[in-house]
């Protein structure tokens, strides 16, 4: 189970479309439960890159996706 100390609802995120979800599949420490965290968040990111797709700007959004979308693969080959 999930930390009850840190919660993805009570942290300060940059980009909030999209990172509380990927906190969660983070901080989530039931395995019976991290593929679908790790679903939820990668469902969130790719809403917002779509959202995103037509914008020249968001370069450091656009890195700080890249780098969870890598955290996230990482995450289902250890699950």
């Amino acid at each position: 189970m999930a930390n009850p100390d840190i919660s993805p609802f009570t942290l300060t995120f940059r980009f909030p479309e999209w990172q509380r979800e990927y906190a969660a599949a983070l901080l989530e420490s039931d395995r019976a439960k991290l593929q679908k965290c790790i679903a939820a968040a990668e469902t969130a990111i790719l809403a917002r890159l779509k959202a995103l797709v037509d914008s020249t700007d968001h370069e450091q959004e656009r890195m700080a996706i890249d780098d969870a979308l890598h955290a996230l693969r990482l995450l289902k080959q250890d699950g």
